[in-house]
């Protein structure tokens, strides 16, 4: 049982939903009042109903967009008490995650406080297979790889995909680290982790020679910036020197350089999927706090599309005609700014979408959205990038 001898100021209230296919189990009972002392630990067990399995067991609490989603995709779950929260467990039937396996929390690096991980999907039997790697959104302020599961199962499905969904650092101080990270310091992350991919690739049952990106909302940003910001990888520093924007990978691997890395990038990351993202570097400028004009524009992929002659990087864009974050014009403008260098360019938009129909969150409204339109446009998306990850291409 856990202790609720200390006064209510101390003690926090702990909710646990309804939750469909399943059910969880809690290793004491709650008080009957839902009080429970401040740094009691939880841990919560999830059981699936025949047919189910787990999706994963989270806890909820206030956020900036509503109930921000903290999940455990693996077994038990401990749960720090802490503040008000909510407890429950979401689960999806058993055929939807048949075909692939998952590999989870592949730490990458640790820059500052935070570890920084990935999770991989690979089809069962994978061999060869190109690599999608997704980059989440949340403002670059929250969320993790774990919001991204649904596009990730969607992608891998028809064995046509390994998928690596990323994590990286939040910008600022919000991961509670002493100094505060840049947005150049989010993109090091990304390249980090295709590094630490490529690396491994072969074991994940993927080929290194083809990479595609993706990403959704602030990870639409960063995921059009892995592809296109390739040439700018470098060991000279970001601001170190004057005039001098090169971003150096979290993680290299061992015996490389940053300009080892940045030729075998060069050579293997061959399109991108951004959807609803944020391109130039107006629109970027209110996340750039502490940085000069000239560091902001480097982080802008909009500012740095090459040529097509010198490096094809196509890219396919998305965005919901009810985004009332991202605008149309602003969307155009980076397909128009594609189109001058004659890079190959899709942009649609989602009928009737709104922000964010690529997140997958334990909330049936969530879950919903996404069916109605991640699934089809995950379809849409796996064939622009099948197309320009072949291996004839």
């Amino acid at each position: 049982m856990y202790s609720t001898t200390a006064a209510q100021s101390e003690s926090y209230r702990v909710t646990l939903d309804e939750t469909n296919h399943g059910s969880i189990k809690l290793d004491a009972p709650l008080p009957d009042d839902g009080l429970v002392s401040a740094g009691s630990l939880i841990t919560v067990s999830a059981i699936p109903d025949e047919g189910y399995t787990v999706d994963s067991i989270y806890y909820s609490v206030p956020g900036r967009w509503g109930a921000m989603f903290h999940e455990s995709l693996v077994s038990d779950f401990a749960i720090t008490i802490d503040q008000d929260k909510n407890i429950g467990a979401s689960f999806i039937k058993a055929g939807d995650v048949a075909h692939v396996d998952v590999k989870h929390n592949v730490v990458y690096g640790k820059p500052g406080k935070k570890e920084l991980k990935y999770d991989v999907y690979s089809p069962k039997a994978a061999r060869g297979l190109p690599i999608i790697v997704i980059i989440h959104g949340g403002g670059w302020s929250s969320n993790d790889e774990d919001i991204m599961r649904g596009l990730a199962r969607e992608l891998t499905k028809g064995g046509k995909f390994v998928v690596c969904s990323i994590d990286y650092r939040w910008i600022g101080k919000l991961d509670g680290d002493a100094e505060p990270n840049s947005m150049a310091n989010l993109i090091e992350d990304v390249f980090g982790a295709i590094a630490h991919i490529m690396e491994h690739a072969t074991e994940y049952g993927g080929d290194s020679s083809r990479i595609g990106v993706t990403g959704d909302s602030a990870g639409g940003h960063l995921s059009a910036a892995a592809s296109i910001l390739v040439e700018k990888i470098g060991s000279n520093g970001f601001g170190e020197a004057d005039g001098v924007f090169e971003f150096k990978p979290t993680y290299l691997p061992k015996g490389k350089t940053a300009e080892d890395v940045r030729r075998e990038m060069l050579a293997s990351i061959k399109a991108a999927a951004p959807s609803y993202g944020v391109f130039a570097a107006e629109s970027l400028s209110g996340f750039q706090r502490g940085l000069s004009t000239a560091a902001a524009e480097a982080t802008a992929p909009q500012s740095h599309i090459p040529a097509a002659t010198d490096r094809a990087v196509p890219q396919y864009l998305l965005r919901g005609t009810n985004d009332f974050l991202i605008r149309n014009e602003a969307v155009a403008a980076f397909a128009d700014a594609l189109k001058a260098k004659n890079q190959i360019v899709i942009y649609e938009q989602v009928e009737g979408a709104g922000h964010a129909f690529f997140d997958w969150k334990p909330q049936a409204q969530v879950k919903e959205t996404f069916e109605k339109y991640g699934v089809p446009y995950a379809a849409k998306m796996s064939d622009f990038l099948e197309k320009h990850l072949s291996k004839d291409r």
